[in-house]
């Protein structure tokens, strides 16, 4: 090599490291004053201070981004001994578990930033805390910062969220916006805390009998898309809402409180105790409904919401009142020239109740054939044979494989096989 060749420098790989650092920073971040104290302090080796001046960063930046995001709803997801209101209050009030932990609750990080950031906090505490302990080496120093420029410094400020009273006193109003994608896209977006208080609120304003209609209106668009999205236990709580209004004996509120539950299809989540209530009355009515048209029709649209979710004791009434209804009777009229007569808007809806039975309920329907008098004398009638028939199709496609009483089903939607029905309906 000539003399006069010039070497190559070869960059520092700790300041590389560093630079990358930094560059993974949001830019107005970048003039922060403890990013720029950090940057000194590296400099010359102060390893302890440039980690405890990038948390504080990384504290400042989380602070800010809280403020941004709803004050209102970290106080509910991480209450304090005394209400936050600015900046300040966070200094003198909130320690780095909490506010890491409400920054999680209420959507300013996620599930791995929280976790990344605990250990960070971690490191800060270690060796920025505790000036006995070993010296941190650089590359200690620059995994720290570059986790906490990934998961905080260079990610954006959060989207804001609504203060749940002025949300709901926009609904109340003909200015709140209807757009269902819209309202899908910012309430996927609420944290758990902030989605546990709406649903509660909606449900609570819903079956209060002072609600302005406007504002139920919007309840029944707002509560399907944000049901969608809940925890089971969260759809479990609010259903059993349903036992608190009933047990109060406000007829009208407990109404509204199972229309609520219909209207976000939520049935299943019913108590056993609250799926009588609602059940029993009905299936009593469409029994002593039996060749009233309007009124059967009325009790089988009442009841369709709970076809799936008939308590055992109520299935025996349950199936031998919508058969006798589907079944109908054999009469004449001076109007009509038919002599096959039933409810029409009922009998439409039948055959997708018994979509929904067991083997219990077809065990009921069985029984019902066998034992009902008024039904055998009805499908005495062909026509009245082959409306059972239509209807033992769809319990055939719904029983187990080991029911008893399969081949009494077979026979039936068999025409050719009418005796054998007969013989094994005795």
């Amino acid at each position: 090599m000539a003399r006069n060749e010039l070497v190559p420098v070869q960059p520092d790989p700790v300041e590389v490291l560093f630079q990358r650092a930094i560059q993974n920073v949001r830019d107005d971040v970048l003039d922060n004053t403890y990013i720029r104290e950090a940057v000194r302090v590296l400099q010359v080796k102060g390893y302890r201070s440039a980690i405890g001046s990038f948390w504080n960063a990384v504290v400042d930046d989380l602070r800010n981004k809280v403020m941004h995001r709803s004050l209102s709803l970290f106080n509910k997801a991480v209450p304090q001994k005394r209400e936050i209101k600015c900046y300040d209050d966070f200094q003198n009030l909130v320690n780095d578990d909490d506010l890491i932990d409400g920054s999680y609750k209420i959507g300013v990080i996620g599930w791995e930033a929280a976790k990344v950031l605990r250990h960070a906090k971690e490191t800060r505490h270690i060796f920025d805390g505790h000036p006995n302990s070993s010296e941190p080496s650089v590359f200690k120093v620059l995994a720290m910062f570059d986790d906490c420029a990934k998961y905080v410094l260079n990610d954006p400020y959060p989207a804001q969220v609504v203060d749940i009273d002025d949300y709901l006193a926009t609904m109340a109003t003909s200015d709140f916006d209807r757009n269902e994608v819209a309202l899908a896209n910012a309430i996927t977006e609420l944290p758990e805390v902030y989605k546990k208080e709406l649903i509660n609120r909606l449900f609570t304003a819903y079956v209060f009998e002072g609600s302005p209609t406007e504002l139920r209106s919007n309840i029944e668009l707002v509560a399907p898309i944000l049901w969608k999205v809940l925890p089971k236990e969260l759809k479990t709580q609010i259903v059993r809402r349903v036992d608190q209004e009933i047990s109060k004996g406000n007829a009208t509120n407990t109404k509204d409180a199972f229309r609520f539950v219909r209207l976000v299809k939520a049935s299943a989540y019913l108590t056993a105790t609250a799926k009588k209530y609602v059940v029993q009355p009905l299936v009593t009515k469409l029994t002593e409904s039996l060749d009233k048209w309007d009124e059967e029709d009325k009790s089988i649209k009442a009841l369709a919401p709970y076809a799936s979710i008939i308590p055992p004791d109520l299935l025996p009434d349950y199936v031998t009142a919508i058969t006798h209804t589907f079944v109908g009777k054999t009469g004449f009229s001076n109007n009509w020239a038919r002599t096959d007569f039933y409810a029409d808007a009922a009998a439409a809806r039948i055959p997708k109740m018994v979509e929904s039975f067991d083997d219990a309920a077809s065990a009921a329907f069985v029984e019902c054939i066998r034992t009902s008098e008024t039904l055998r004398r009805r499908i005495e009638n062909p026509n009245k044979l082959n409306r059972l028939r239509s209807l033992a199709n769809v319990v055939l496609s719904r029983i187990s494989d080991s029911f008893p009483d399969k081949k009494l089903l077979e026979s039936l939607v068999d025409t050719d096989r009418e005796a054998e029905f007969w013989k094994l309906a005795k």
